[in-house]
């Protein structure tokens, strides 16, 4: 069951997990506790500024945003806002978290210019291409196809943030993917209606928050989302086995998020069917810890792969090669003439006759002690 909470200032400071909280997000956030969010996706009031109805070729009325929350009576009004809500979203942001927003050509570069301003560090943006975007009907503009998305850390000088590089690799067919998504507007099955109407001018697709979600957070993570609207983080964060937080001013969006949300199932699979681990996620393994467990003999010699070179290992794990001692990554290095090299793909090891790679004994070492790989998913260093 998920809860709802209506507040405009709740007085507990403890998160509300899985539960959506009606009222004014800024005031809302305000309560909750510091550094207890992993990850947020904000899609804030778009301040679309509509000055007149938009109308089809045939006289028909386009349904555009023309609601409450999306009127500011300045730029100034509208910057403040978001001053304000993306100050208590970097509050209540781990050290080790992003945030995503999006948002259109009306307000992403205002919202960009205050994120930075206020100590965010950028990592990317991400142009979402609409397959299937809604025509100019005036015919005196270029039809408006994409949205951006800013994906931030919480500062310049942020070690580690998650990212799900391999995930992201394998959804786009083995090859790294980049940062145009073409994905089709919410149409069909997938948009919510009452009485044959939007229940929300703006749902985003499941397949976007999909892709966000699964990039950038970890089985269990807390995702917050300050404009819930009709649930789609939510929804996606349920199926992929995350927790989430929502805030939402308008009580007819809550109860359509809500519905929605208890319409899903628990996830039942295992977490490791939702996360490619890459070798750096996997337990460390010291060249050290191969030579005190029998793996590797001290006086051993190793060879590169065409065996143009010849190492002998040192009992202190340091090998010497040519007058040359150091790791087995120095020596690499050295005997190549580069300044850094990667020791486990470079040196091999006899195996009755044959040449076999020393990564194999990691592995064979890792299996032997029962050691799993680790829910790091992807952590990243600031580059």
């Amino acid at each position: 069951m998920i809860s709802t909470t209506s507040s405009e200032a709740p007085g507990s400071s403890e998160l509300p997990v899985n539960q959506i909280v009606n009222g004014d997000c800024i005031k809302i956030l305000q309560s909750f506790p510091e550094k207890s969010i992993d990850l947020i996706f904000a899609d804030p009031p778009y301040n679309l500024q509509l000055r007149n109805r938009l109308l089809r070729p045939n006289q028909t009325v386009v349904n555009g945003v023309d609601d409450e929350w999306d009127k500011f009576s300045s730029f100034s009004e509208y910057d403040d806002f978001t001053r304000q809500w993306l100050t208590e979203c970097r509050r209540v942001l781990k050290d080790d978290g992003t945030i995503w927003v999006i948002g259109s050509y009306h307000n992403i570069f205002r919202v960009g210019n205050i994120l930075m301003n206020l100590g965010y560090w950028i990592l990317n943006d991400v142009i979402w291409h609409k397959t299937n975007p809604m025509p100019n009907f005036r015919g005196t503009r270029f039809t408006n196809a994409t949205e951006t998305l800013i994906w931030a850390q919480k500062s310049a000088d942020q070690k580690r943030y998650t990212f799900n590089y391999h995930s992201m690799k394998n959804l786009n067919e083995e090859k790294q993917m980049a940062n145009v998504w073409r994905i089709p507007l919410c149409r069909g099955a997938e948009r919510i209606k009452i009485n044959g109407k939007k229940a929300h001018p703006t749902q985003k697709p499941e397949a976007l928050l999909y892709r966000i979600i699964l990039a950038s957070s970890n089985s269990g993570d807390i995702v917050l989302d300050p404009f819930f609207g009709s649930g789609t983080t939510g929804a996606v964060a349920k199926k992929l086995k995350r927790r989430f937080v929502g805030i939402e001013i308008d009580p007819a969006y809550v109860r359509v998020a809500r519905k929605r949300i208890e319409s899903i199932p628990e996830a039942l699979f295992p977490d490791d069917l939702l996360v490619t681990k890459s070798k750096r996620d996997l337990p460390r393994v010291s060249f050290g810890s191969l030579i005190e467990s029998g793996y590797i003999q001290i006086g051993q010699n190793l060879y590169s792969k065409k065996r143009e070179y010849v190492a002998v290992v040192r009992a202190d794990s340091h090998l010497t090669c040519e007058g040359f001692v150091g790791s087995i990554h120095k020596v690499a290095a050295h005997v190549q003439g580069k300044t850094a090299y990667n020791g486990w793909e470079f040196w091999y090891y006899v195996d009755e006759g044959n040449l076999a790679s020393i990564d194999e004994l990691r592995e064979q070492y890792r299996s032997a002690n029962h050691e799993q790989p680790q829910a790091l998913a992807g952590l990243f260093p600031t580059i």
